[in-house]
């Protein structure tokens, strides 16, 4: 990935929201925002406990000063502040996403959250009305979509080199909630499975929306509907542990998503697969450097990250020679560079160049959307819903 270092002078002051001590995707995100050299964490509210975000803050070095006891606190003063952060990160369970969305965007602070967006379709709806209404930047933290080998995959179908698609396969299953890992303190099974802070789906919501988010980036297609069968397999677990889904869309293509978190012998799972009337394309997430790639009647072809047959825009993304392995944290720093890009463009008041991809708020809509229709087929008796 070309880096511009004279940027690394003038780095975006970045807050963060959540991810205090022990959560793990806090960490990933201060990493991520690290390794491109565009980011500086000056402020935070780390946690809803204000001593526990106070030694959270002393242990990364934010300065007391800047460590909040709430997100509405850090809202108005960094606001206030002549050198103010100017985006926050949000990485706290899925139900404090909107309201402190909602808070930063209306201090003029760009946002990068975690997904899913919100809890609800009304409130990421009104969430895009908000970023509308703001003109602030607002990243959604889809991470998988920053790996080289889907850029190209992405690339690669519009380009029309599999021909009109037909079939889209995705899944992504773990093992980790095989047990009632929530009644024996494990803090992130906890809030996963507690609709009050998940949201209406479990497994749907926390990997599910992944798998369905990267087989749109990559095909392009639009889901019309859906036919879903939810399940919790744990006994008296109140959200899914697995769903399987048959997805119809616009235009004719078909696909099936499968994501688990009680598939025994399976840690991050996640896979792709997008066929069309010319050729085929498989990616697994264990092997994130390969792209499979075969034309109708012809050898399987593998293409790498950094070889001879990677397009521009996985090489734009590539920042070490093929065969020296890059993986989740490189592709979670991709979504923070692109953010970057984005966030710079935005200090003179321009767009970001065309090049610059990431997800946005409406991508948010879209998984709201998709978990909505997904629990509302499985409790009718799995039934085609639409996702309008």
């Amino acid at each position: 990935m070309t880096i511009d270092a004279s940027h690394t002078a003038d780095r975006i002051r970045l807050g963060m929201v959540g991810g205090g001590q022990g959560a793990f995707i806090g960490a990933v995100h201060r990493i991520a925002a690290r390794i491109d050299d565009q980011f500086t964490l000056v402020a935070g509210a780390l946690s809803s406990d204000p001593a526990r975000a106070a030694a959270s803050a002393a242990e990364i070095g934010i300065p007391s000063d800047r460590s909040y006891a709430s997100y509405a606190e850090m809202a108005r003063a960094e606001a206030a502040r002549p050198h103010g952060i100017e985006a926050v990160s949000i990485v706290t369970p899925n139900h404090m996403h909107a309201p402190v969305a909602r808070a930063f965007l209306a201090a003029g602070i760009h946002v990068i959250c975690d997904k899913p967006m919100t809890l609800t379709v009304p409130e990421a709806e009104a969430l895009v009305d908000l970023v509308a209404k703001t003109g602030k930047v607002f990243v959604l933290t889809h991470n998988y979509t920053g790996y080289p080998m889907i850029r190209q995959a992405r690339a690669m179908v519009a380009a029309g080199e599999l021909g009109e698609i037909r079939l889209v396969q995705a899944e992504y299953p773990q093992d980790w909630l095989t047990e009632p890992a929530e009644r024996t303190g494990s803090k992130q099974a906890e809030w996963r499975t507690d609709p009050a802070r998940s949201g209406a789906g479990g497994a749907i919501g926390d990997i599910g929306t992944h798998a369905y988010n990267l087989a749109a980036f990559v095909s392009g297609l639009e889901t019309e509907a859906l036919l879903a069968q939810l399940t919790s397999f744990v006994p008296g677990r109140p959200l899914d542990d697995d769903v399987q889904i048959l997805l119809r869309y616009r235009g004719g293509a078909r696909g099936m998503l499968w994501a688990s978190q009680v598939a025994v012998g399976c840690e991050n799972g996640l896979k792709l697969r997008v066929y069309g009337t010319k050729g085929g394309l498989e990616w697994t997430q264990a092997d994130p450097n390969y792209l499979w790639f075969t034309r109708f009647g012809g050898p399987k072809q593998l293409l790498t990250r950094g070889g001879a047959g990677a397009w521009p825009q996985a090489g734009r993304v590539t920042r070490v020679p093929g065969g020296h392995p890059e993986g989740y944290l490189e592709g979670f720093a991709t979504i923070y560079a692109e953010a970057a890009r984005a966030i710079r463009a935005a200090r003179t008041g321009q767009p970001p160049d065309a090049e610059v991809i990431y997800p946005t708020v409406q991508d948010g809509l879209d998984g709201m959307r998709f978990i909505a229709a997904a629990v509302a087929s499985s409790q009718a008796g799995n039934v085609w819903t639409s996702l309008a």
